[in-house]
């Protein structure tokens, strides 16, 4: 399919113009004409003639989308008129920048253009997975129900995210103020105490080896503290910019994976997404291939998605989808052999959609293990590290204090 950029008359005498996706120049004018439209002019689209909406670096919330979809499949169960339910929809819109897409999904159907298509300029707000879903819903007459999925989908995904979210909160907090407390200690208490201790003992005052250590560090830290922070930005920047190249990614995301308890969190939501959205596009009636490949872009690890386009490649040749997923790396045996039991019953929808439910408990009770297990063993961190430092400083001040007075 190719989009083809138009000027046309519509049958009301108004100017449109718009994008269409048709197997060629002559199939996208024969549509054009079975739509009413009086074509002008009608050329293949480039880049720069699709009309697209810049989010500028924002997105819309998961919470709106999932009530747009909702609504949306409410409307065309009703019998209205897609257009009319998308400018409703876009009338009724609080979210500014989710009003503006709309009006310009509602335009593009108005001239022609399929929804899938039109959403499809919003990579931000729709991604590849509720493109493809939304043209086979299309394709097959089943828009509605399709739509009903999606939006159970997003909120599944929406409350995965948050539970994350939540269970990272807290560790994220208590290293934060460590790293802040441990800077601040050593830049502007501990020279004081080491005045203090060069007072009461003299300059060859022979201190504890780690009381030593922490005042070598602390002197250290103060006098490169400019240089440790431009270091520390440039490599933050320099991280973020390489795991933003593929290979960087790739290899980031192999990382994570090899990474204790963390690896283990990443890889079952990885399965409890690959297993939901792969159900939802087969129910839609997409192709095996075509679903393994939008699915793998929808599992967000790059590994991971190595691994499911290496099992569509065998598919591809004729191998079992349900055998092939047994022998990967990062899918447990029971996934394939679940799969299989799919496949020759004829309900790999329903059995997926088990699946990942399954995968979607054992997530809540490895954040909610991986919470209890983050928090004590933060609060133990931060209070070793106040307490080696108490024990460095008010131990050599109590022996040279009674060696003052002795």
């Amino acid at each position: 399919m190719v989009d083809f950029a138009y000027n046309a008359l519509a049958k009301d005498g108004r100017h449109i113009n718009g994008t269409i996706s048709a197997a060629s120049r002559e199939d996208a004018l024969t549509a054009l004409k079975t739509q009413g439209n009086k074509p002008l002019s009608i050329k293949e689209a480039t880049p720069s003639s699709i009309p697209k909406f810049s989010l500028g670096g924002k997105s819309v919330k998961s919470r709106d989308v999932v009530v747009f979809t909702r609504e949306l499949s409410t409307m065309i169960s009703a019998g209205v008129p897609l257009p009319r339910g998308l400018g409703t929809l876009a009338d009724q819109a609080e979210a500014p920048y989710l009003k503006k897409v709309l009006r310009g999904v509602n335009h593009d159907v108005e001239a022609g253009v399929s929804l899938a298509d039109s959403l499809a300029k919003y990579p931000k707000v729709f991604n590849d997975v509720y493109i493809n879903m939304v043209r086979a819903g299309e394709a097959g007459g089943i828009l509605d129900d399709i739509l009903k999925r999606l939006a159970t989908q997003v909120e599944k995904e929406a409350s995965m995210r948050k539970k994350i979210r939540s269970a990272m909160a807290y560790p994220i907090v208590i290293l934060t103020v460590t790293i802040i407390a441990f800077f601040g200690i050593m830049i502007f208490i501990l020279p004081k105490i080491d005045g203090i201790l060069k007072d009461l003992g003299g300059p060859n005052a022979k201190l504890p080896v780690y009381s030593q250590a922490l005042l070598n560090v602390s002197g250290f830290v103060q006098k490169y503290a400019i240089p440790i922070v431009v270091l520390s930005v440039i490599f933050i920047f320099a991280f973020k910019h390489y795991i933003g190249t593929e290979k960087g990614k790739y290899r980031w995301h192999g990382l994570i994976l090899r990474t204790p308890v963390i690896g283990k969190v990443i890889a079952k939501i990885a399965i409890a997404r690959f297993a939901r959205t792969f159900s939802s596009l087969m129910t839609a009636g997409v192709s095996v291939l075509d679903s393994l490949e939008v699915t793998s872009k929808a599992v967000g690890n790059r590994v991971i998605q190595k691994e499911i386009m290496n099992v569509a490649s065998e598919v591809k040749n004729g191998q079992p989808l349900g055998k092939q997923l047994v022998n990967a790396k990062y899918f447990p045996p029971i996934v394939g052999q679940m799969i299989t039991v799919g496949e020759e019953t004829g309900k790999i929808g329903e059995v997926l959609v088990k699946v990942a439910d399954f995968y979607d408990e054992e997530v809540d009770v490895l954040i909610d293990s991986l919470t209890s297990i983050i928090e004590p063993v933060m609060i133990i961190l931060l209070g070793a590290l106040v307490g080696l430092i108490a024990a460095s400083v008010m131990g050599p001040i109590a022996s040279l204090s009674k060696n003052v007075s002795g």
